[in-house]
């Protein structure tokens, strides 16, 4: 099949629905699934995958988007301020690349998914009821939910803002170096450091990638790296699957979302600590 033809973009869109679901109810970049699919399953060169896939982490945002601020998952306040760290971060990572070996970066990267994964691991049994801190107060971060899965309206404190915004240009700044969307990091960060509870984090992380991935996605369009005849299936298929998988997110229980997550993580670990070992590109 050649790139444009009927049976490849039904494939390409049936791959990318799939990123899209894991991407909107986990609240990480479709991307870093789209990718690897699309060089290795489609034949695609890496400058054109990666252009395609900053689509779908727009298309991804957009498509939980609706359905997750309707819900009052989103805490629209919280991703606003994290983006100020996240977009920071970015900017580190800008000057810094080249500085560290690729395989020395990878392999920290794994060991910051594990650590992560073993956090999350550790808070499954916690309810997320940590007290607020004064800077959630002031600028009335502090917000609630309605849980189908209990039927009750959820209320939550952010706690340790500073230690957030700290994380938030970590995840910046190493997905920057990486080439790598940060929302594997961003729902980790706000789920142990600002206690939230773990839908919130996942919902609140896909309004986030949708801001700096356009950012992205307009520097690869002006230099021609966005095909379109890959770019439109992957858009599609990431709409609708990220508005699927939002749907799933309101309906699946706390502790079922929070360990398809640190599966996810743990896998991601393991792939990047094989890419560091063989000195590849992901």
């Amino acid at each position: 099949m050649t790139i444009g033809s009927p049976g490849y973009s039904l494939l390409v869109g049936l791959a990318s629905l799939a990123a899209g679901l894991f991407g909107g109810m986990l609240g990480m970049a479709a991307g870093i699934f789209i990718v690897p699919a699309l060089t290795l399953g489609f034949g695609l060169d890496m400058r054109h995958a990666v252009g395609a896939s900053l689509v779908s982490v727009i298309a991804c945002s957009c498509g939980s988007a609706a359905s997750a601020m309707e819900n009052r998952l989103t805490n629209v306040r919280l991703a606003v301020l994290l983006e100020v760290g996240t977009t920071l971060g970015a900017l580190s990572g800008v000057v810094l690349a080249g500085i560290f070996p690729e395989s020395v970066l990878y392999l920290l990267f794994a060991l910051i998914l594990v650590i992560s994964a073993l956090q999350m691991l550790r808070r499954r049994n916690d309810s997320g009821g940590a007290p607020s801190d004064p800077w959630a107060i002031r600028l009335r971060l502090n917000s609630s939910y309605p849980d189908p899965v209990t039927r009750q309206e959820i209320s939550y404190s952010v706690s340790r803002v500073w230690m957030g915004l700290l994380l938030m240009y970590g995840a910046g700044a190493v997905s920057s170096l990486l080439g790598i969307g940060s929302g594997v990091l961003k729902v980790p960060a706000m789920d142990s450091a600002l206690r939230l509870p773990i839908k919130v984090s996942s919902a609140t992380s896909n309004f986030m990638i949708g801001v700096t991935g356009a950012a992205s996605a307009g520097l690869y369009y002006a230099r021609g790296d966005v095909q379109f005849d890959v770019a439109a299936p992957v858009a599609l298929g990431s709409i609708l699957g990220a508005y699927l998988g939002a749907k799933i997110l309101m309906r699946i229980s706390n502790d079922r979302l929070r360990i398809l997550f640190i599966g996810v993580l743990l896998v991601l670990a393991v792939k990047m600590a094989f890419t560091a070992i063989r000195g590849t590109h992901v």
